[in-house]
Parts: C-alpha cells; sequence; structure tokens
C-alpha cells in the first residue's frame, strides 16, 4: 500500500486550477481596466498586489493540508499557465498588428 495521498493530490490540482484561472482572469480584467484608464499605473499596481495577496493566500492554505496537495496545487497552476499562454499567443508566421 503506497503511502501517498492521492485524494490530497486531486484537491489540489482542483484548487489550483480555480487559483490559475482566477489569478489569469484577474490579470486580463486589470490589463483592460489599465489600457481604457487615464492613469493605468495605479490600476496595474492594485490589480498585481490583489493577485499575488490572494494567490500567496491559497498557497499557505493548501501547504497547510500536505505536501501532496501542495504538489498538485502547483502543477496544475502551472499547467493553466503554460495553456493560457499557448491560447493567447499567435500563430508562427503571423505579422503582429501595429501600436499605431
Amino acid at each position: 500500500m503506497s503511502g501517498f495521498d492521492w485524494g490530497g493530490l486531486g484537491v489540489g490540482a482542483a484548487a489550483g486550477l480555480l487559483a490559475g484561472v482566477l489569478f489569469l482572469g484577474g490579470l486580463a480584467l486589470g490589463m483592460r481596466l489599465a489600457l481604457r484608464s487615464g492613469r493605468p499605473m495605479p490600476v496595474l499596481v492594485l490589480s498585481s498586489a490583489l493577485r499575488i495577496a490572494a494567490l500567496l493566500g491559497a498557497v499557505w492554505l493548501i501547504a497547510q493540508n500536505g505536501l501532496a496537495m501542495l504538489a498538485g496545487f502547483a502543477l496544475v497552476l502551472v499547467a493553466v499557465r503554460i495553456a493560457a499562454v499557448s491560447l493567447v499567443r499567435p500563430a508562427a508566421g503571423s505579422e503582429p498588428r501595429g501600436w499605431n
């Protein structure tokens, strides 16, 4: 019998999925609000501070429940980030839109 907590890994993975989606959704919302604002810096700083604080709080709560849960959380959080970046990346060979 294995001493590894597979249930904890699954719960951590589910929490990592939720945290990753919320973190990147907050990033997208913060960027959208900052680009529409006349003064984007306060919007970006507040968005960043809220997202970092929420993520650190989630990591702290998950870490209290064991290493397996923390591992599942971290793996899925990184996987969500990789998936999000690959979805928004332009296709290879396509011309980027101009800024003007």
